[in-house]
């Protein structure tokens, strides 16, 4: 399997240690600037909450700039907007400049947005091979695996040509916008966050490679010059099987839902891709 999996037991823990090492990542960069892409969803809110918690005076974010992956076509102050609920769990308790916040303005015209948004990227992150390169790229996966706002049905995302495209969503018809599949797999660094047992089948199917996974927008995600990491609670995990790992290797047993089963496989995951601290 291209790339690393590191499975934690509770979300909790989970964003915890993925606070720590993107601290890390931010401390590499040795105060040059550092372009990273979020989401929302309920796993990113915890790794805000942490990052609240435990960096609030850091002096990092001073180089450390924001930019969503997507955002609802809503104004700020509403309950659904990913920029309105990282400013209340994490921007409002650190120390940040407002000028390293890169909002997208959910209460404009998405299409003119969407320019905007694109013209914004590329005039600040830097650029490579005629596409912006983020430092990181942060992404949650849906219960359907859609990533970022490109749903499934609609993979054409993944190959546009755009920056950012307005996207709608299948069920609600809400418009949204989002980066783009080559925008995302252009970045040097991209993490997926993925917990809770509604998960475990998508997470499966992605990384078992087969033709289910491939009809998945999270499974069109593939770095072209970069690191692709998969952070997931065991309950997202419990679907994963030892041969999806280690080809060779017999199946875990069947009750691989108890606790002394899930230390085996992190074990064997921490022992074979050197996870991240």
């Amino acid at each position: 399997m291209k790339g690393k999996l590191t499975i934690y037991k509770v979300p909790e823990e989970l964003a915890s240690s993925v606070a720590d090492q993107l601290m890390d990542w931010i401390a590499l960069s040795k105060g040059k600037r550092y372009d990273m892409a979020i989401s929302g969803g309920s796993t990113p809110n915890l790794l805000f909450a942490a990052l609240a918690s435990r960096y609030a005076d850091s002096t990092i974010w001073q180089n450390t700039h924001f930019w969503w992956v997507d955002e609802r076509m809503v104004r700020s102050a509403d309950p659904e907007s990913n920029y309105g609920t990282a400013q209340r769990l994490l921007f409002s308790k650190i120390r940040i400049p407002e000028g390293n916040i890169h909002r997208i303005r959910g209460e404009r015209n998405p299409a003119l947005e969407a320019v905007s948004y694109s013209a914004e990227i590329a005039g600040s992150v830097p650029m490579k091979d005629g596409w912006p390169r983020f430092n990181l790229v942060l992404l949650g996966m849906g219960e359907d695996g859609h990533t970022a706002s490109i749903f499934p049905g609609h993979l054409a995302l993944l190959k546009s040509e755009h920056i950012c495209e307005v996207a709608t969503h299948p069920a609600t018809q809400q418009l949204r916008i989002t980066l783009t599949g080559e925008v995302i797999n252009r970045a040097a660094t991209v993490c997926f966050l993925v917990t809770g047992t509604a998960k475990a089948n998508r997470l499966s199917e992605i990384l078992s490679k087969g033709e289910m996974g491939k009809l998945l927008p999270a499974g069109g995600i593939h770095p072209v010059n970069g690191e692709l990491i998969w952070f997931a609670d065991r309950n997202a995990a419990q679907l994963l099987h030892r041969q999806l790992l280690f080809p060779n290797a017999s199946p875990f047993p069947k009750n691989h839902l108890k606790e002394d089963c899930f230390a085996i496989i992190e074990l064997t995951l921490f022992l074979h891709f050197q996870p991240v601290k």
